[in-house]
């Protein structure tokens, strides 16, 4: 096939400024769920009922397995190497999948079953981040609002209604995307960052001895002396590295260098000095356990710094949501999602997406949450765990990459993951006891996500092996076609087909009923890459079949959104210049049937009939003229 070379692409400005620019906005997106920790991460390791005493010795332990979750987790797994397993440029762990599987096609057949069970494996996990962007908005923001009560009890009937405003407000503003929200909420993350680090200062100087907690033989001691409840409330501190995967999600948003420049320089170095500072105020009193970060602060600066926190929390929702966008993008792209309807919101950042549906969604049931569990000490017994099993996988699916793309050595590859294996299992182990008091919420949703994208994914396959019964290669039907020698009616037709070796059965269809077919026949797959973009120069592929008719192939990265009108207006195909506002394009639409065949259980045949109806439309997916569409129904039983 030949190559259109008549596009192309700016190239995004990476200067010095812009990158700067670029970690700004990632302080607001990436690491506001991280950055918020604070505000409840050390108070609920030493709830009541993890039976943990707030003795210096269990405090300074407790900070120093904090200090080490984020050396390990965030520094070491996420930023140093995980966030180099990338899909050119993207992130997320269906981003790693997709980069796993194609590896084992050219392997022994035992290696491609376990490729089958990894790409499950990660389909799971992405699952179960959909849980977590529901529950991280929720505990966020409610743990924020609720210092009102430390300042008046008169606030307390208005906490969950002023919540459930904030996350309306929260969602409302996704629309103007990543770009726009980063430059609103990049600063004032900035700002929380700095009085993070300033609390923490002033409680330091007068307890400097906290920073013994830097010992990581701290960790040792804190297992020995609370053994069993030490480990329930490894729960608990867990959140202080919640924003994790979120943050290796959010990859192609802002880039790997604008993320890691954010960290090492701001968020880091705030985020010690603040649970270091929460350390030394209970070294000196306590009974300041009852909320230590708020009571770090001067009772004159209360008011300010809970609005601050409220904004800093509404902010922190923003990794998981635009997390749970770019995840759901790759699941549209890579077929595990029927089309929906995804807006690009930014011109020199492709990964920036918004998806309206997908809010909506998030928005619902984030305030569900918030109505039902009603303090963020309830919701955070189902915070935790959705997170945990994806590090677990994320780890696994790590270590199968090393080996197959960076051709590490067992050795090298297993000594790695199994340090980071080892503080996955140890924090998801300890959230698995969080399941009966609310981490079957986001279990619940890993598993409908889990069925929703499986069954779409079989459906689509189940569908594909139908028509496959009754298609006609299409060599065959234009040389029946020819013989038959019927009326052509002028113009073009453009059929959009997955496979350009076969006739698409909307003419097959057509054909037999009206016996004409147009003078010129163009025969269009749209194709997906593995790869997260395509230059421009290898978008359009076209190949001559007979006479004047043509196949024409359109190539996009998983993260690219279809706009066939504009990749194909005013292409030379012989003597012929396509003009979109002139030509037919031919869509068929099937009318799916649940019935006895072999392939699902019939519910989960129902169950993509139906997913199927409500798929958005072929002609807005793909950008058509409706005034140039043309939809032929098929009826086809699955």
């Amino acid at each position: 096939m030949s190559k259109n070379t008549s596009s192309n692409q700016p190239q995004n400005n990476r200067s010095p400024k812009y990158k700067y620019l670029l970690a700004l906005g990632a302080l607001g997106v990436v690491y506001g769920d991280i950055g918020t920790s604070p505000l409840y991460a050390l108070k609920d390791s030493f709830l009541p009922g993890h039976h943990v005493l707030a003795n210096p010795e269990n405090i300074l332990s407790l900070l120093s397995l904090i200090f080490w979750s984020l050396m390990i987790v965030i520094s070491l797994k996420y930023l140093a190497f995980i966030l180099r397993a990338d899909n050119r440029g993207e992130g997320g762990i269906l981003a790693l999948t997709s980069l796993i599987a194609p590896q084992a096609d050219h392997v022994q057949n035992n290696f491609k079953r376990s490729k089958n069970f990894l790409v499950l494996l990660g389909l799971f996990g992405t699952a179960l981040l959909y849980g977590d962007g529901m529950i991280t908005p929720a505990i966020s923001i409610l743990s924020a609002v609720e210092g009102l009560e430390l300042i008046t009890p008169i606030f307390n009937p208005y906490i969950i209604p002023i919540t459930i405003s904030i996350l309306i407000g929260l969602f409302a503003i996704q629309r103007h995307g990543t770009s726009a929200v980063g430059k609103i909420f990049g600063p004032v993350t900035l700002v929380w960052f700095f009085v993070l680090a300033l609390l923490g200062v002033v409680n330091i100087i007068d307890t400097p001895e906290v920073f013994r907690a830097l010992n990581p033989m701290y960790v040792i001691t804190y297992f020995q002396n609370n053994t069993w409840h030490g480990f329930v409330a490894l729960g608990s501190v867990f959140l202080v590295v919640t924003g994790g995967e979120a943050l290796y999600s959010d990859l192609g948003h802002f880039g790997r260098a604008p993320i890691k420049l954010a960290w090492f320089w701001i968020v880091l170095p705030s985020l010690v000095l603040n649970y270091f500072g929460q350390g030394a105020l209970l070294m000196r009193n306590p009974a300041a356990i009852s909320n230590p970060f708020y009571l770090m602060a001067p009772s004159w600066a209360l008011y300010p710094l809970v609005i601050l926190a409220a904004i800093s929390t509404t902010i922190a929702s923003q990794a998981l949501i635009t997390g749970v966008f770019s995840l759901t993008m790759q699941a549209v792209q890579h077929g595990y999602a029927p089309r929906l309807r995804i807006a690009h919101t930014s011109k020199d950042e492709i990964g920036q997406i918004y998806v309206q549906s997908m809010n909506r969604l998030l928005m619902i049931g984030s305030i569900a949450l918030v109505l039902s569990f009603k303090t963020s000490s309830n919701l955070a017994a189902a915070y935790g765990f959705a997170v945990t099993t994806t590090m677990v996988i994320t780890t696994i699916l790590f270590y199968v990459f090393a080996r197959k793309k960076w051709k590490w050595s067992v050795l090298k590859a297993g000594s790695l993951c199994a340090v980071f294996l080892t503080v996955d299992l140890g924090f998801w182990s300890a959230n698995l006891l969080k399941i009966i008091d609310g981490g079957w919420f986001p279990l619940l949703i890993g598993i409908a996500g889990f069925t929703f994208m499986t069954t779409w994914k079989t459906g689509r396959q189940l569908l594909k092996n139908r028509l496959s019964e009754k298609i006609i290669p299409l060599k065959d039907f234009l040389d029946r076609v020819a013989n038959d020698n019927p009326h052509r009616a002028e113009g073009t037709a453009v059929y959009l087909n997955r496979n350009l070796n076969d006739t698409p059965y909307a003419l097959v269809h057509s054909y037999e009923h009206f016996k004409t077919v147009h003078k010129h026949l163009i025969f269009l797959a749209v194709q997906t890459e593995e790869s997260a973009h395509i230059e421009e120069a290898n978008r359009v592929l076209v190949e001559k079949v007979c006479g004047q008719n043509y196949r024409i192939v359109l190539r996009y990265g998983y993260l690219e959104q279809p706009n066939v009108p504009r990749d194909i207006d005013q292409l030379m195909l012989g003597d012929v210049v396509l003009d979109i506002k002139q030509v037919t394009f031919i869509v068929g639409k099937e009318n799916l049937f649940a019935t006895e065949f072999p392939g699902m259980a019939i519910w989960r045949e129902k169950f993509f009939s139906l997913m199927a109806k409500n798929e958005l439309p072929a002609t807005d997916y793909f950008q058509l003229p409706r005034s140039r569409v043309l939809e032929i129904g098929v009826q086809i039983e699955i």
